[in-house]
């Protein structure tokens, strides 16, 4: 498996330049993966398959679908693309390459784990100051368009939030410059998390099920559906933030009334 990954990336090493790679092939790699993992939630809402397993009954209409894929496409091409080549030269001052020999996966984990612990700190703070008042009517409200969360809606937000949270997701790259492989692995893994919290549905196998702290679509599903100053529920992957600050109480009370409703519904 690794010699296969080496010759891959040797392919490409030897055909693009580094530039190209870290801000063409990033903005294609994070494309590829939103898309091709947040559509099949479109498809499955418009179609009521696996209904059962979806947190909310309600539906978005296919108008406001088209609207969010829309905008994005414009963010992504107008914001996300020169963010990527702006940010390339402090990537490439502080030290990231894309040069073999690949690193290791105990140094790649290492890594990610701690982009996810920085990323969670910055997200947190940042997410819950665009929940005051001003900046939630000038800024967030226009990711809480969507008070039925689907995948897509995950990046669906005004240029000054992409900006402002996706500084909590760079920042920890930035400041260790890995190899551009990590920054890959690191994007993928970060994508995913935010269309599966976006998703709208609790499966048996979403991952909040079997990892602990992990907050997933059932705790972001929460976040979306209460008003702008009484949501909490600011935590970007895992959820011990909330727990320590105090601002995951709603739902937690919430998930004691349903557990004790279903406690009752079992004995009788």
């Amino acid at each position: 498996m690794t010699s296969i990954i080496e010759s891959c990336w040797t392919y490409l090493i030897t055909n693009f330049s580094d530039f190209q790679l870290a801000c063409l092939g990033s903005f294609l790699l994070h494309e590829s993966v939103f898309f091709l993992s947040g559509l099949p939630f479109i498809y499955l809402e418009r179609a009521g398959w696996l209904s059962k397993y979806k947190i909310q009954a309600k539906h978005n209409t296919t108008e406001a679908q088209d609207k969010c894929i829309t905008r994005l496409l414009l963010y992504h091409f107008c914001v996300n693309l020169p963010v990527m080549i702006a940010s390339y030269p402090v990537f490439s001052f502080m030290g990231m390459r894309s040069s073999l020999p690949l690193p290791s996966w105990k140094v790649m984990s290492t890594q990610i784990l701690f982009y996810f612990i920085v990323e969670d700190f910055i997200f947190y703070w940042g997410h819950r100051i665009l929940h005051t008042k001003w900046l939630y009517k000038h800024v967030h409200s226009v990711h809480h368009e969507y008070a039925t969360p689907f995948g897509l809606t995950s990046e669906y937000a005004h240029p000054a939030e992409i900006l402002f949270l996706g500084f909590a997701t760079i920042f920890g790259p930035a400041i260790t410059g890995p190899h551009l492989i990590t920054l890959w692995l690191w994007m993928v893994v970060r994508v995913l998390e935010t269309v599966e919290a976006h998703c709208g549905y609790h499966f048996p196998w979403s991952p909040s099920n079997f990892l602990p702290l992990y907050g997933g679509s059932d705790f972001h599903d929460y976040h979306h559906r209460l008003i702008y100053t009484k949501s909490g529920n600011y935590s970007s992957t895992f959820v011990y933030m909330d727990w320590l600050f105090g601002t995951d109480t709603g739902y937690r009370k919430l998930k004691a009334l349903k557990s004790e409703e279903e406690d009752k519904y079992k004995e009788n």
